[in-house]
């Protein structure tokens, strides 16, 4: 990594200048946090876990038509992109009562709720990523109305998608985050899905038995957090026997937690 000119790290990524004009290396590490980065602790064999498991995901949602900044993998921690202009919102989507909406309004976790809801979180850790409304978006300039439309229009199809895929495997989808990013091309500009889409991300429960599979694992201290990640995988076929040793190795090593 170090012959590439870094440009950025984040909690759970670095990024790196990428090798033509208009791209950046997404390198996924074993770092996770919760609670604002209140919570820090290393998950071994994360980072490999969650560039397979955002491959997968952004790959079949370019093939119903979802844009995303995803180009391929390089290798077991890096993958390509196109280089982005971040939009400063988080966009959560909701099928299910946990985390904050639970604790904000009171209900029970697992309840189902009435429809999907679609909240807004500014992208800012020293004021602990506030929920905010579209009117406070358009008002500071964090996003124009059009783009809120098209964020929400995404945010909705890839629900459904994801929805479907996880109930086809036995997951349920709880929540997920997004994030989006304008891809400029010449004077044309599209929202396209940034970031990443991992059980860092998202909320999977096991359909039958509600056990989670996500890094609530970590946050709750609920143990065997790679676990959970593995599962994810396995069930989306994409550590299977014949697997590259380095890859069944990556699923087997431990979890150690930092308090």
């Amino acid at each position: 990594m170090s012959r590439r000119r870094q440009i950025y790290e984040g909690k759970a990524k670095v990024l790196f200048e990428g090798p033509e004009p208009g791209t950046i290396i997404q390198y996924f590490k074993d770092d996770a946090s919760a609670f604002n980065n209140q919570k820090k602790g290393t998950i071994t064999g994360k980072g490999v876990l969650n560039n397979r498991i955002s491959e997968y995901l952004m790959l079949r949602l370019g093939e119903v038509g979802v844009p995303t900044h995803f180009v391929r993998r390089l290798n077991m921690r890096e993958q390509l992109v196109r280089e982005v202009e971040i939009i400063p919102i988080e966009v959560v989507v909701r099928n299910v009562a946990a985390g904050s909406l639970a604790k904000r309004l009171g209900i029970k976790e697992g309840t189902p709720l009435p429809r999907s809801i679609v909240e807004y979180y500014y992208k800012n850790d020293e004021l602990s990523n506030p929920i905010v409304s579209e009117e406070h978006i358009t008002a500071f300039g964090w996003a124009a109305t059009q783009d809120l439309d098209d964020m929400m229009a995404l945010a909705l199809r890839v629900n459904d998608f994801l929805t479907g895929l996880f109930l086809g495997i036995g997951i349920r989808l709880i929540d997920f985050k997004l994030e989006f990013g304008r891809l400029y091309n010449g004077d044309d500009m599209q929202i396209v899905i940034a970031d990443e889409i991992s059980p860092d991300n998202c909320r999977l429960w096991d359909f039958k038995t509600n056990e989670k599979m996500d890094k609530d694992r970590f946050r709750q201290d609920l143990g065997n957090v790679e676990a959970g990640y593995q599962e994810v995988a396995r069930r989306l076929g994409i550590f299977q026997e014949g697997a590259p040793a380095e890859h069944r190795a990556a699923e087997h090593r431990g979890t150690k937690t930092v308090q």
